[in-house]
């Protein structure tokens, strides 16, 4: 704990240690500043006296340079510091009270720069205070022969004066200090913003790739399973309208007709597709899409189509969703179903949307199962928080009902 006390306290090594030189040569002028004054004083003074100040002076020194480059904690440096008092207190002692805040002011400094903690500066500078006016009056009543009244009231003068220097310095001090700190802390603060802002560009540009990736293989998808299934189909009307051209004629032109519009279902997927691998939307509103989806059919296939489409906006999966289920709904109700008459219902259903196609045609069979097409309507239905339901009575066509959230 005292550890990481004396760790969070350093300013900056570079700086703690040249405020420390600093202190150290303020500390050092004093001194000599002290020891010229006591030995030019009249009457001189005894040779001893002049050794054990120079001598307390140098302890003093020692002491700074201790703290300095090897005391590390918190109880170790009030150690030293009280170590300090000791040999102030000497000085006090052999030179009165002259430069004693001054002296306490410069070791003060040393251990505030040190110590991170708010409250244990007040109890330093409280306790420093305390020591400070024992000194001043054990210097006073050994140096002064005789106190009178007026020596006491010098000697209060000068305590109180020394607590003022005190006061002055721990607050100017430590407001400097307190200013450093949240600079420091600032700086930091913005160097590490800086950073989080390079991180979340880095984060931001390698989601915006993964979702270029992933939109580029959703697309690849559709065409795969949209147009690849679409080509499949022409293929195989035009194969059976290759074998019944001869046999059955209106066949072969029902097969025909049925691979056409698979054709050109196909092609606008493509086209739909490559305009939206190119960044390009769709000039068209879901309405005049769907429209024109029953346009080209009617004009494909010998085929009548009534509708009530709702002008509604949706988000972009799910309109190419309802597109290509409208493209799907029809083409097998005219391949499989041999209908010739639909009725597409598009609007609004609850907190989601309903696309309804019924046509005319022969119904679905009993064995009915769901093809590639149908099976993947489902699948995206369902994903997408709706679903698809068929109603169909064999001989008397069918209504396939697909609805989805729009959200």
């Amino acid at each position: 704990m005292e550890n990481k006390n004396a760790s969070e306290s350093l300013i900056s090594p570079k700086l703690t240690k040249a405020l420390s030189i600093i202190i150290g040569i303020i500390l050092f002028v004093f001194e000599i500043i002290i020891c010229v004054q006591y030995a030019v004083k009249k009457p001189g003074p005894e040779l001893w006296e002049v050794i054990s100040l120079v001598c307390c002076s140098i302890i003093l020194d020692a002491l700074c340079f201790f703290e300095m480059y090897f005391i590390k904690t918190l109880k170790a440096r009030i150690a030293v510091y009280a170590i300090d008092f000791v040999f102030l207190l000497c000085i006090c002692l052999l030179t009165g009270s002259t430069y004693l805040a001054g002296l306490y002011c410069v070791i003060l400094s040393q251990l505030y720069i040190n110590i991170a903690d708010l409250k244990t500066k007040v109890i330093v500078f409280v306790s420093s205070c305390v020591l400070f006016v024992v000194t001043c009056a054990i210097g006073w009543s050994i140096t002064v022969s005789e106190m009178t009244y007026t020596e006491i009231l010098d000697m209060v003068s000068a305590s109180v004066v020394g607590v003022i220097m005190l006061a002055i310095h721990f607050a100017v001090l430590n407001f400097f200090i307190g200013f450093y700190r949240n600079n420091v802390k600032l700086t930091k603060a913005l160097k590490e913003a800086d950073e989080n802002k390079k991180q979340l560009e880095e984060a931001y540009k390698q989601l915006s790739e993964t979702a270029v990736f992933q939109e580029r293989n959703r697309i690849a998808r559709d065409i795969h399973d949209n147009a690849g299934h679409s080509m499949t189909a022409v293929i195989m009307q035009t194969e059976a309208a290759k074998l019944l051209i001869d046999v059955n004629p209106e066949e072969a032109k029902a097969k025909i007709v049925s691979a056409n519009i698979q054709a050109k279902n196909a092609l606008e997927q493509m086209r739909e597709s490559v305009h939206l691998l190119a960044g390009r939307e769709s000039v068209m509103s879901l309405k005049e899409e769907l429209e024109e989806i029953l346009a080209q059919t009617m004009d494909g296939a010998d085929v009548k189509i009534r509708c009530d489409i709702g002008d509604l906006e949706l988000a972009a999966d799910r309109r190419r969703f309802i597109a290509n289920s409208l493209k799907e709904c029809l083409s097998n109700g005219i391949r499989h179903g041999g209908a010739n008459a639909f009725y597409v219902e598009f609007g609004a259903s609850g907190d989601g949307v309903c696309l309804t196609v019924s046509d005319n045609g022969s119904g679905l069979p009993d064995d009915f199962k769901e093809g590639f097409g149908i099976r993947g309507i489902r699948e995206k239905a369902t994903a997408f928080g709706g679903g698809i339901v068929f109603e169909s009575e064999s001989g008397d066509g069918c209504e396939i009902k697909i609805t989805i959230k729009t959200n």
